[in-house]
């Protein structure tokens, strides 16, 4: 679908608003895409590259898995790790640690995948991540509503030297904050390259990302976290490209709505550090990273 259909979809929408007829666009169909997710961490667990395939905008169903594949990732010191293709889940190629985790900060991995006669490259390296300290809650001044609303941070310091960054994750009993409004990224302690946030304390906007967006039936804001509630954060590692990716991601995502949707950002694929050595071959989407993790989790007790 052009980006030109998209804005004349908006107009249309906004010049024909009180009109009650429902309207259902036929949409020119295109060639599907290959879509790769392939965030890898040094934590203790069964990593996965994802292979699916693109879909139709209004096809309500998960996207196909991608089956039959070779997946592996080889660094610079020579070691392989090769991702078999799951038993059960189509298009998921996963590598299981034992004893230590994938990888080591600093190397450098090149991901090689051979699918349906294509051959895809990528390459990552691991940065550094900080611990995290502590993690706090505080509750809001004032009464009624706002006596019980209380908001989580968590705390940790930059180490010295610019240019890491970083996707701080929160989980929330158990459940990652996923919302595109809850994506956490960081440049060094500040929000963007060029704010000079470097080996210091991570800033407050950045703490209290740890927070999930949450409303009520009216869509007032409700309190973040109650006594009882846990939280676990973790710093993830990411090269700049990724950093630069998750961010266009955000953009393309969190989308106003209404009004204001004409102003925002047109839509667009969003960059990607996966190459097709084929330049004929299948369009690829997605990207690969690989991470160094620190974590701490918290239960709140008023």
């Amino acid at each position: 679908m052009k980006k030109t259909d998209i804005l004349s979809l908006f107009l249309g929408a906004l010049v024909l608003g009180g009109c009650e007829e429902t309207i259902h666009p036929t949409l020119q169909s295109a060639n599907p895409v290959l879509v790769v997710d392939a965030f890898i961490t040094n934590k203790l667990q069964t990593q996965i590259v994802s292979l699916t395939y693109s879909q139709p905008y209004f096809q309500e169903q998960l996207p196909p898995g991608v089956s039959g594949a070779t997946v592996s990732i080889k660094d610079n010191e020579g070691n392989t790790y090769v991702f078999s293709e799951s038993p059960t889940t189509a298009g998921s190629y996963e590598w299981t640690p034992s004893g230590t985790g994938f990888g080591n900060v600093g190397n450098v991995y090149t991901l090689s995948i051979a699918v349906n006669g294509q051959n895809l490259t990528a390459q990552a390296k691991m940065g550094r991540v900080p611990k995290v300290d502590s993690i706090t809650f505080k509750q809001n001044g004032g009464s009624g509503r706002e006596k019980n609303f209380y908001r989580g941070q968590f705390w940790a310091t930059d180490p010295v030297g610019p240019g890491d960054t970083y996707w701080i994750k929160a989980y929330k009993n158990g459940v990652f904050l996923d919302k595109p409004s809850e994506v956490n990224l960081a440049y060094d302690a500040g929000l963007s390259e060029g704010s000079d946030f470097d080996g210091v304390q991570f800033i407050q906007p950045i703490r209290n990302g740890i927070n999930p967006d949450t409303t009520d039936v009216n869509n007032n804001p409700v309190s973040p976290y109650s006594p009882g509630d846990s939280v676990y954060v973790e710093i993830n590692s990411l090269m700049l490209a990724s950093f630069d990716f998750l961010t266009q991601v955000v953009t393309q995502t969190n989308r106003p709505g209404g009004f204001s949707e004409l102003f925002a950002t047109p839509l667009a694929n969003v960059s990607t550090n996966i190459v097709n050595e084929n330049s004929n071959g299948i369009v690829v989407v997605g990207f690969f990273n690989v991470a160094s993790v620190s974590g701490l989790g918290k239960r709140f007790v008023n």
